[in-house]
């Protein structure tokens, strides 16, 4: 066993294939939102989004992946830091929206500007989190799933 693992270790990096890793993290997140726009009547909303715009809101317990990508960093053999990834999706998912009501707690979901739909929060959290790392990674995808039968995506543009 000692042998072995003293062999790969050794195993010069130039031998290793060049390419590009993914790596995704998965955070969670319970939260209220409804559809509106208000520059419809409640009839119109209603014909449009349903129960889902609703006066009163509903809620979801929501599943959210981020998916990174770039190279793996030689010295650690990470393509991100863990720790730091894990602070960003901490401030920028879910301090931001876990127990809250989206229309009302994110000013960007506020009456009149985006609608929380899953598309939206995906394309959201994608920008937002990109903004976050800066260039020591890129956000190759965000899914937002509302349950088990519902998710969106955004992927990410540029290398």
């Amino acid at each position: 066993m000692t042998r072995a693992r003293s062999a790969r270790a050794a195993l010069p990096v130039a031998t290793l294939p060049t390419g590009i890793a993914s790596l995704t993290r998965r955070v969670s997140f319970s939260a209220a939102h409804r559809y509106r726009r208000p520059e419809w009547d409640d009839a119109r909303n209603h014909a449009m989004f349903g129960d889902c715009a609703r006066a009163n809101y509903h809620g979801h317990s929501y599943t959210c992946d981020i998916t990174v990508s770039g190279p793996i960093d030689d010295d650690t053999g990470m393509l991100v830091d863990l720790g730091l990834l894990d602070r960003v999706l901490e401030a920028e998912i879910r301090d931001r929206f876990d127990h809250r009501n989206i229309n009302l707690d994110v000013p960007e979901f506020a009456e009149g500007r985006l609608i929380p739909t899953g598309e939206n929060l995906a394309r959201f959290i994608l920008g937002r989190v990109q903004a976050a790392l800066g260039d020591r990674v890129r956000v190759a995808e965000v899914r937002v799933a509302e349950d088990a039968t519902l998710a969106s995506s955004f992927r990410g543009t540029g290398g």
